[in-house]
């Protein structure tokens, strides 16, 4: 028996395990974040002081939503093989998990949230920080985690955290349950001690799984492939998560299926391999687009299957569809009412090319792919080097200097819309956008954890100025850190992405602009006089500020050679119909007003409506 606080018991167990996938092992839980306050500074501050950096690294963070983000970052980076913990103490440092933890579970990705909680022993009620609920005496804020963590204990008396621990463990291993896992610690309960026994910290190594499908699933998946005339495979996340690129490389290759990709599964295809027709669906391009309308089998692969996806159920339109839903989770491979191939990506698609072998269907796609591709060269082509830059002659000046090695990091905005549109993917784990959440604030700490998943890969995060605004606190963390991130900021003066929305659906970019009021009260006087790049400067960034296309171009060759932390700054102008992104080729459902008084808002009810009588129930 070992005599320790229920932290340190805690901290000791958690240096001690492992993933094992394909005989190579990894540490589950790598390092663990934190913010300490006098929930936890006691309990778990004091355990990972004793236990030391060598078992258990610590990284300093300066918001809790943010280390969320920068752990999420780390583990996608990571391919869910390995995790961070995130410790912080009661009350507002709790409650900030919350936004990271949803992001986390939506995007099927493992993070350890350690939130202090308050004295379970009640000495004194309420304490500092505790919430009071006169009708349920055992609730405290740590609840607001439960409906984004895929799995929550309060652990209220130390011999508690022998099974709540192992529990965490197997849903963060788990590659269908993986998400959140919140273990609230009580801040009395940490620091009590209990007598542990030894095998509590062996090394347990979590044998991350690769079921094989069932035999009459795959034998009626083959058959529906066989009796298709235009089959085409969407590619999910779960493609990436699986490492299951090679499989559908030749999956594809001996087919003759063409790929197109969701924004988490984008990549999972170089851009320039023969089956890869780009993005689908609301921010997809042409070639899958028009590809999926006319399809008559859709193999949803590794992938939920979102609204962005579906174009909120407009998307696929012949009239005999059918789909495949090959997925790790039954939960996803029975949508749009799919024959379920439920498995792992990688070995089901291996052993449906076995089933399907001397089958090869006649998909003709090059010419559109090469004329989409012409596209993109105009769109990001830099005629007049002294002219200030569109925002996606942003990208094609990042595409010139990238190699597969780089590492793209985005989230919200119109940005994601343009990247999966138009980014040339090179190689495996370099497109990171997380669009399941498409959360504001995301990119600059998931770069920071990425860069710490991959050292020596060169990680970028692109934010506009929103973005920037919402969440730069993990820029003081790289400084420290000495991770050389490189941030590009894109000043628009607003909520460009949303404006064009609000445009679109009769909101007449009401209240996205960032102006002073003016002479009738909007939004619409000046730009604000804010200076986002001395901004970074202050917080310790290496900061190179770009005004024209000329200048940019330097900016980021530099930036990509910096070995400390840079930031690339410019302004963005908006684009004409030449050097913008080509428009939407799919619809997104944004319910317009019924009934309104203006007419922008009339016209988009109209347009509303002629979308919506295309929606189709896959039955």
């Amino acid at each position: 028996m070992r005599r320790l606080t229920v932290a340190q018991a805690l901290v000791e167990f958690l240096a001690r395990q492992f993933t094992e996938r394909d005989g190579r092992r990894h540490r589950l839980i790598a390092a663990t974040w934190g913010i300490f306050g006098h929930g936890n500074v006691a309990g778990i501050g004091q355990a990972l002081l004793e236990t030391g950096a060598k078992e258990m690294p610590f990284l300093q963070g300066r918001n809790e939503q943010a280390m969320v983000h920068a752990a999420v970052g780390y583990a996608r980076q990571s391919g869910r093989l390995s995790a961070h913990a995130v410790t912080t103490s009661i009350g507002p440092g709790a409650t900030n998990l919350v936004t990271g933890a949803a992001l986390a579970t939506v995007n099927r990705l493992p993070v350890l949230l350690l939130p202090g909680d308050a004295f379970a022993t009640r000495p004194a009620d309420p304490v500092l920080q505790q919430l009071e609920v006169p009708h349920a005496g055992d609730v405290s804020v740590n609840d607001t985690l439960r409906p984004v963590s895929r799995y929550f204990d309060r652990v209220t008396r130390p011999e508690a955290l022998i099974p709540a621990a192992l529990q965490a463990m197997r849903v963060l291993a788990d590659p269908v349950a993986t998400g959140a896992v919140t273990l609230a610690l009580p801040q009395d309960v940490q620091a009590e001690a209990y007598d542990w026994p030894e095998e509590f910290f062996a090394d347990r190594v979590w044998h991350v799984r690769r079921p094989r499908p069932d035999a009459a699933e795959l034998a009626a998946a083959a058959t529906a492939v066989r009796a298709a005339a235009r089959p085409l495979i969407i590619a999910g996340g779960g493609i990436r998560h699986s490492g299951a690129e090679a499989a559908l490389a030749a999956f594809a290759e001996a087919t003759g299926i063409p790929v197109a990709a969701t924004q988490a599964g984008k990549g999972a295809l170089p851009y320039d391999h023969p089956a890869d027709v780009g993005g689908i669906g609301h921010t997809g391009t042409a070639p899958a687009n028009g590809l999926a309308r006319g399809a008559d089998l859709v193999i949803a692969a590794g992938t939920r299957l979102t609204d962005f996806t579906t174009a909120s159920g407009t998307l696929f339109q012949h009239p005999g569809v059918r789909f495949v839903g090959l997925n790790l989770d039954p939960y996803d491979a029975h949508k749009l009412a799919a024959h379920p191939l439920v498995g792992d990506a990688r070995e089901t698609l291996d052993l449906l090319r076995a089933e399907l072998a001397g089958h090869h269907g006649d998909s003709r796609h090059a010419e559109a792919k090469a004329a989409w591709e012409r596209r993109v060269d105009r769109a990001y082509a830099t005629p007049d080097p002294d002219a200030v830059p569109t925002q996606v002659q942003v990208l094609g000046l990042l595409d010139e200097i990238v190699t597969a090695d780089d590492v793209i990091i985005n989230a919200a905005g119109s940005l994601p819309g343009d990247l999966h549109k138009l980014w040339r993917t090179r190689g495996p784990g370099q497109y990171h956008v997380e669009y399941g959440y498409s959360c504001m604030g995301y990119e600059i700490p998931a770069a920071l954890g990425a860069a710490l998943a991959e050292p020596g890969r060169p990680v970028w995060a692109l934010v506009g100025d929103g973005t920037y605004l919402m969440n730069p606190t993990e820029l003081v963390t790289a400084v420290q850190e000495g991770v050389p991130v490189k941030v590009v900021i894109l000043d628009n003066h607003g909520y460009a992405s949303i404006g064009g929305l609000s445009a679109a659906t009769g909101g007449e970019g009401f209240g996205t602009a960032y102006r002073f009021r003016g002479p009738d009260g909007a939004y619409d006087g000046d730009a604000l006089p804010v200076d986002l790049a001395a901004n970074a400067a202050s917080l310790g960034m290496a900061v190179i500020r770009a005004h024209t296309i000329r200048d940019l171009r330097e900016a980021l060759s530099r930036a990509r050679a910096a070995d400390r932390p840079t930031c690339v700054y410019t302004q963005t102008r908006t684009p004409d119909t030449v050097s913008g992104p080509p428009p939407a080729t799919a619809w997104w459902d944004v319910p317009v007003a019924e009934t309104a008084t203006r007419a922008s808002a009339s016209a988009a009810r109209e347009e509303y409506a002629r979308h919506t009588a295309q929606r189709r129930r896959h039955l």
